[in-house]
């Protein structure tokens, strides 16, 4: 059985036989609507609006769910038919764009376990994984991974850079049986490993030895200093000396201002501290390492993997400038169909909005190009007319001899 928000699985993934726990793309308008639950939790959370934003590639295959007011959190979730992903790979895919220039915000969505309460989901939320691009200013521009692990959320230990940029971009993660991850942004590679290294799950597997302490007679010092070296005798000098060129100013009077002294200037022949030089030593036996034995608490676990009620998707975030869309959502269990799927997607459309979003930008360009040669105009009439006017209320006076010949002709 399948939710109609899953349907119709498209060709790649029919190819292979993959499986198509989730899908979600927009394309059927405002019933998006009777799939997903916003919360209640807080009464203010941010309104979702569905549309492809200011630029995109395709006006219809780009809609998304996008956040539409600034300074809020948002919390909206689908579910879907539960599954476990017990020897399963689980790959959890979307596209996001910050058109906004995102300031402080999540980009990331969250998987969460079947018995989650949508009405009342909030950023408390029990959830199984998070994961997706998060940027908070300069210093927080990361990819999250976070897997809940026995109750406890553990993060990512590594540092995943994620885009900033205000272009859509595609996320994919992949978590597979042999107890392996991938981390992709636009069908690329960034990051991989296991998840017993890369994550805090498990105690580590080899402890040092608390009975085994450093030898007395261990010496580590690769260098020492030579015995045989000695200090100079004329070698200690002050630091600073009365300055020799200095005179005592002939106007200075004793008894009012003390006796002279000269200032104090670097001395020249000052050595600095005395050390002696550094010779290999012979006893030297190389740094010590302390001796380790197998961790008592550590227990494997080979199912860290696994999650045994996946059923609920969610946006569960904050945004300080609000503008995110999010689309093309999968949960697969093929690596593969997914990578087709993002091409099918994300691969189509990107540079058809890379290059509307060019367009728009070289309109803006050009616009405040002119708008800025109109002030220009302005600025530059109104200086003439200043000038005019100075000019009309600068005009030289008559001399006494035009005021005379003036005069004289009003006589005749």
């Amino acid at each position: 059985m399948r939710f109609l928000g899953l349907l119709p699985v498209f060709a790649a993934l029919a190819a292979v036989n993959a499986t198509v726990y989730f899908k979600e793309q927009f394309l059927d308008g405002d019933e998006w609507k009777n799939r997903w639950v916003e919360s209640k939790h807080k009464s203010d959370y941010g309104k979702w609006i569905l549309t492809a934003g200011k630029f995109y590639g395709d006006a219809e295959k780009d809609k998304g769910l996008q956040t539409s007011q600034d300074a809020r959190f948002y919390a909206v979730s689908s579910r879907f038919e539960p599954f476990s992903s017990q020897d399963k790979t689980l790959v959890i895919q979307f596209t996001v764009k910050h058109e906004q220039k995102i300031d402080c915000g999540g980009g990331y969505v969250k998987v969460f376990p079947a018995d989650l309460d949508q009405a009342d989901m909030h950023g408390e939320s029990q959830y199984n994984i998070m994961f997706g691009p998060d940027i908070c200013g300069y210093s927080t521009k990361k990819v999250h991974v976070i897997f809940n692990y026995k109750g406890k959320n553990h993060l990512i230990k590594k540092e995943i850079k994620c885009k900033d940029d205000e272009l859509t971009h595609l996320y994919t993660l992949i978590l597979r049986p042999d107890q392996t991850y991938e981390v992709k942004i636009d069908n690329e590679k960034v990051e991989s490993g296991t998840l017993e290294e890369d994550w805090d799950f498990l105690p580590p597997k080899m402890i040092k030895d608390p009975e085994a302490k450093k030898p007395e007679d261990w010496d580590d010092r690769a260098k020492i200093d030579d015995p045989e070296d000695t200090k100079p005798e004329d070698f200690d000098k002050p630091e600073n000396i009365p300055d020799p060129d200095a005179k005592k100013p002939d106007d200075w009077d004793e008894d009012m201002d003390g006796e002279w002294e000269p200032p104090m200037v670097p001395n020249p022949e000052y050595k600095g501290e005395w050390k002696p030089k550094q010779i290999e030593n012979p006893n030297y036996k190389g740094v010590w390492v302390h001796p380790e034995i197998e961790n008592p608490e550590y227990t494997p676990d080979s199912a860290i993997y696994k999650y045994d009620n996946i059923g609920v998707l969610g946006l569960d975030l904050w945004q300080v400038k609000s503008g995110t869309v999010f689309d093309n959502i999968l949960i697969t269990d093929d690596e593969k169909a997914a990578a087709e799927f993002g091409k099918e997607t994300w691969g189509v459309t990107k540079d058809l909005e890379k290059k509307m979003r060019d367009e728009q930008e070289e309109a803006k360009r050009k616009e405040d190009e002119e708008k800025n040669k109109e002030q220009d105009t302005e600025d530059g009439e109104e200086d003439e007319e200043d000038e005019s006017d100075d000019e009309e209320e600068e005009a030289p006076s008559p001399t006494e001899e035009e005021e005379e010949d003036v005069a004289s002709k009003d006589e005749l």
